[in-house]
């Protein structure tokens, strides 16, 4: 154990939330896949190992990721903004089509497939906090600063929007949060802004899902006079958090999984408090708040603008997905398919968030390393001091 210890660094707090959430996604997953294993004609062991070994995945891709030198990311969020848009664009025309929305693209010889927006976050926050730290000097520079990084912000927001608007907003919130921490102006800020509502308003109003977007929204807005069927997931959803009540129904009591379209993602939160009630609802938020905290307290370490402002963005999205994932689930936003960072079984999402928390603690590894060599150099310092004395 200490050895293992001993080769993990960064901000062991946020080690402890991976390992803590991933225990709580395999009992969650577990028993919410009964009636997936029951359509699949498998038992529910083989999805949860086949989940688990994601995980295993995950948390394998998390320690590489935290052992390279995060300013190597300004390097590579280049390439990977080069790959992504492409590779947004072939979603959008060749993609495999899910619920009407084509979102996934097969990896070849796996079996394997995956949302090209969770590439694409990793890409655009990368790219942003780059952009942003090596501008800082001519940061009010129209042509040099503010095209480049508007361009790449309402490009990938448009492609993304097409076929998954619910993970575009959010990702374009945290975009407007890392343009306010990286001093862009406020008049450039609101020229983005701008820009963000009139592709959105093309999108509810012209794009692809529109029936989709629309149909939503008027439930959400409009429940009581909502089509049963559009509101299913939603009503389901209520029902599983009512009837969880303080201490819940015991894990693997729920009933609401063989109802709810997808309790083990979409809708995972709902299971989580209808088995483990109130005090398991709550103490998930607490986790995802102390995650902030500690990604703040890295933010406010960080010696350098690039591992702040990418520290700030990857922490900023993760807890964002976080919260509208279950305020979804407790009837406080329109149904979406934002899955619960490091609990849903999501597949190669899973990778995707954990190369994320990687770069985060890439990040507080630096900082630990920097303390650590500042605390030799006193050492040292007072050493010289000393003999000096001697000597005289």
């Amino acid at each position: 154990m200490d050895r293992i210890l001993s080769r993990t660094k960064g901000d062991r707090w946020i080690w402890l939330i991976v390992i803590l959430l991933s225990v709580i996604s395999l009992l969650a997953v577990y028993s919410s896949t009964g009636t997936l294993a029951y359509k699949r004609g498998v038992g529910a062991e083989s999805i949860l190992m086949k989940h688990m070994f994601m995980m295993i995945g995950g948390i394998a891709l998390m320690y590489i990721s935290h052992k390279l030198d995060y300013r190597y990311y300004a390097g590579i969020s280049k390439l990977l903004m080069v790959i992504t848009i492409p590779l947004l664009l072939y979603t959008l025309v060749f993609g495999s089509h899910v619920n009407g929305a084509s979102r996934w693209v097969a990896i070849p010889g796996t079996g394997l497939t995956f949302q090209t927006s969770d590439l694409a976050k990793l890409a655009l926050i990368t790219y942003l906090a780059r952009t942003l730290s090596r501008k800082q000097e001519n940061i009010k520079d129209v042509k040099q600063s503010f095209v480049p990084i508007m361009g790449s912000v309402c490009i990938v927001f448009i492609l993304i929007a097409l076929a998954n608007l619910s993970t575009a907003l959010m990702l374009f919130g945290v975009s407007i949060l890392l343009l306010i921490i990286g001093r862009i102006s406020v008049k450039q800020i609101a020229v983005v802004c701008l820009a963000g509502a009139v592709l959105l308003t093309g999108v509810i109003l012209l794009g692809p899902r529109r029936k989709t977007y629309y149909s939503r929204i008027n439930s959400f807005l409009h429940h009581d006079k909502a089509d049963p069927d559009k509101s299913f997931q939603s009503d389901h959803a209520k029902i599983a958090i009512a009837t969880g009540g303080i201490a819940g129904k015991g894990p693997g009591n729920s009933t609401e999984r063989n109802y709810l379209p997808h309790p083990y993602s979409d809708f995972v939160y709902a299971t989580i408090v209808e088995e483990y009630g109130m005090f398991g609802g709550v103490a998930i938020i607490m986790i995802y708040l102390f995650l902030l905290y500690r990604c703040i307290k890295i933010v406010t370490k960080a010696p350098k603008a690039f591992g702040a402002l990418l520290a700030a963005g990857l922490s900023f999205s993760l807890t964002i997905q976080a919260f509208a994932n279950m305020a979804v689930a407790v009837g406080l936003g329109p149904v979406t398919g934002v899955p619960l960072p490091l609990v849903s079984m999501g597949g190669t999402s899973i990778l995707f968030t954990s190369v994320a928390f990687g770069i985060i603690l890439s990040v507080s590894r630096h900082i630990d390393e920097n303390e650590e060599n500042k605390k030799i150099e006193v050492k040292e310092s007072r050493k010289v001091v000393v003999g000096q004395i001697v000597e005289a």
